[in-house]
């Protein structure tokens, strides 16, 4: 290959790895321009569409045996035993158990 053939080689090496730069900066910004999910308490984030499965679990399944307890009435960390307790008993699986813990420690 002669010098020209070279500095041509390199120069669409170069316009490439520019291309795919760009592309993975334009990625990045586009990203982070993306609405949040809401995010309710802790570490995991919650969804509104998971707070209103979460109050549809509580309400049919808790309501089924007895009136509903006010969810500020407890702390988050009284819900914990209580959900541990209840959910069985409501034949709740691990994620409705879930979903019920996130909705209820979300009331305000």
């Amino acid at each position: 290959m002669n010098t020209a053939q070279n500095l041509r080689t390199q120069k669409k090496a170069s316009n490439k790895t520019i291309t795919i730069l760009s592309a993975i900066a334009a990625f990045g910004v586009l990203a982070s321009c993306t609405p949040k999910p809401a995010v309710v308490e802790g570490t995991k984030t919650k969804t509104a569409e998971n707070l209103a499965l979460g109050k549809t679990v509580f309400e049919n399944s808790c309501g089924r045996c007895h009136d509903l307890p006010n969810p500020t009435s407890h702390s988050a960390q009284d819900w914990v035993g209580i959900m541990n307790r209840m959910a069985p008993k409501a034949k709740l699986n691990d994620e409705q158990h879930q979903l019920v813990y996130d909705y209820i420690v979300s009331v305000k």
